[in-house]
């Protein structure tokens, strides 16, 4: 353990909890209520939101778990590019009506959306239920993060990572969503530094790209299963489907909407969808740091999680080591926050108030949220240090699949009402147990699964495949539904809801 890289470590991660516990003093407002805590009141601006938004998409995943996916298999860790950039003209074109139905309605979840738009509890009770069980392994993904540098820093024992968390826990209980949005102005400074340190050092230190590609070409060829820093043919829809899928999922996630909500207008979204790539041009110089451990030769054994930790320590000096360990931990940090109150508002809209008090007050929807959040952070961090996984980011990528189940209901959702209820909800459900089992027969390795189709093998996301069988039992079972004359429940929003209204489009 070295004394500079843990002092700056350290002093680092003072700040940002400084920072955190000053939130609650931060935009004045009830902070009892659900809306001011758990959606920030939906007043941040473009700045703010582009912070946390990214904050929240780009995290210990992206950090950690993509070089790791790298520096183990090659190419196929680069799905994580293109996907990113496949979503923000999804996000330009459909999350502004979301906003606008969500604002009207006072929606706080995509389940409340559901609940509204097709009359449907048990719906409802189905997509709060995928986004809290996805949230649960995405937040996992990122203390497996924080734990790979804190053992890289050389703590032996996993107390450092319960202070952590602790500390995250409170913060984000006093502050709410103010927090995390504060925390990842902080977060984004660090990792923006760090990447451009990275471009200029390691390759310098290591001979150049030239030499970095062929170093990492021959050690990825030479393991017990080769992989290439080319992409094989074989893998492309692999590849593709897992871009797509994960494209697809990204804005369904319960931490994804609660960042859209908390803006204050359409504008705000619009202009973030815009921005936001920039992120992903940093997220292609961070996946190069996979192949940058492979030409360093770092000693990680058998756990691709600590690539990008080992190489930092071996590329840099010390004290910028505990810099960049600060910008990874502080990245793992802002996203469990949002997720954890992501996943605290769905449970206190969409079950307590649904199944346990129907007239709770916001203030009491606040109380239950704050407490939840607390629970969802100390179950994944239980999760975490009672199992181990060599390969984190297939925690993230079954979850994805777990997500693509509720985009008939609520992407589709938000175009048209002629899905039936119940046949959205059997689609659903098949749509899980077939991704579920796809990845089990897999052993929960990888989420590539191959499917043999007129006798040929078709290797693709097993999330795309279940969206498929989905998708085709919404659609059968809606059109036996609507012959047979099955009521089809009461839309509560009008036409008039999924636009932005006068008063609230501003900039």
């Amino acid at each position: 353990m070295n004394a500079a890289a843990l002092s700056v470590f350290i002093v680092l991660f003072l700040l940002v909890t400084v920072l955190g516990f000053y939130a609650s003093r931060w935009q004045q407002g009830n902070l009892r209520t659900i809306d001011e805590w758990g959606l920030g009141g939906r007043r941040f601006g473009t700045l703010i939101s582009w912070f946390l938004i990214g904050g929240d998409l780009y995290t210990a995943y992206t950090f950690i778990a993509v070089p790791a996916l790298i520096y183990a298999s090659g190419a196929i860790g680069f799905f994580a590019v293109p996907y990113t950039l496949i979503v923000y003209p999804l996000v330009f074109l459909i999350m502004p009506r979301f906003w606008a139905v969500a604002k009207a309605k006072g929606y706080v979840t995509a389940s409340d959306f559901v609940r509204g738009r097709f009359d449907s509890h048990w719906l409802a009770l189905a997509v709060a239920i995928t986004g809290i069980l996805a949230t649960m392994p995405y937040i996992a993904l990122q203390l497996v993060g924080m734990q790979a540098v804190l053992t890289t820093l050389g703590f032996s024992n996993e107390l450092p990572l319960v202070i952590a968390f602790v500390v995250l826990a409170v913060y984000t209980y006093t502050g709410g969503l103010r927090a995390p949005a504060l925390v990842a102005i902080v977060k984004d400074v660090l990792i923006y530094v760090t990447i451009i340190a990275a471009l200029i050092i390691i390759p310098a230190k290591l001979g150049g790209f030239a030499h970095i590609f062929a170093s990492a070409q021959a050690q990825l060829g030479a393991g017990k299963t080769p992989g290439s820093i080319f992409l094989s043919p074989k893998a492309y829809t692999a590849y593709a489907t897992l871009a797509l899928g994960s494209a697809l999922a990204l804005f369904l996630y319960p931490h994804a909407i609660t960042g859209v909500l908390s803006t204050k207008n359409t504008t705000v979204i619009k202009r973030n969808a815009v921005l936001l790539p920039l992120y992903s041009l940093v997220l292609g110089f961070i996946a190069l740091l996979g192949y940058m451990a492979l030409a360093a030769h770092v000693n990680i054994g058998k756990t691709p999680a600590l690539a990008v930790p080992a190489l930092f320590e071996k590329m840099f000096p010390q004290w910028f080591v505990g810099f960049a360990f600060a910008a990874v931990m502080i990245g793992a940090l802002v996203p469990a926050a949002i997720m954890s109150i992501a996943a605290a508002n769905l449970f206190s809209r969409n079950i307590y108030k649904e199944y346990f008090k129907k007239d709770a007050s916001d203030e009491d929807q606040g109380r239950v949220a704050k407490i939840v959040s607390l629970l969802v952070k100390f179950g994944a961090l239980a999760f975490v240090l009672a199992i181990a996984t060599p390969n984190i980011i297939q925690f993230q990528l079954l979850g994805g699949i777990w997500m693509l189940q509720i985009l008939p209901s609520v992407m589709l959702g938000l175009y048209t009402r002629w899905f039936d209820r119940t046949a959205l909800l059997i689609g659903w459900l098949a749509g899980m147990v077939v991704g579920t089992s796809m990845v089990a027969s897999l052993a929960f390795k990888s989420s590539a699964y191959p499917l043999v189709i007129g006798g040929s093998t078709v290797v693709g996301y097993a999330g795309i495949w279940a969206l498929i069988v989905n998708l085709v039992l919404a659609v059968v079972l809606t059109l036996i539904l609507k012959a047979v004359k099955v009521p089809a429940g009461h839309d509560h929003t009008v036409p008039a809801d999924y636009y932005d209204q006068p008063e609230t489009s501003g900039r």
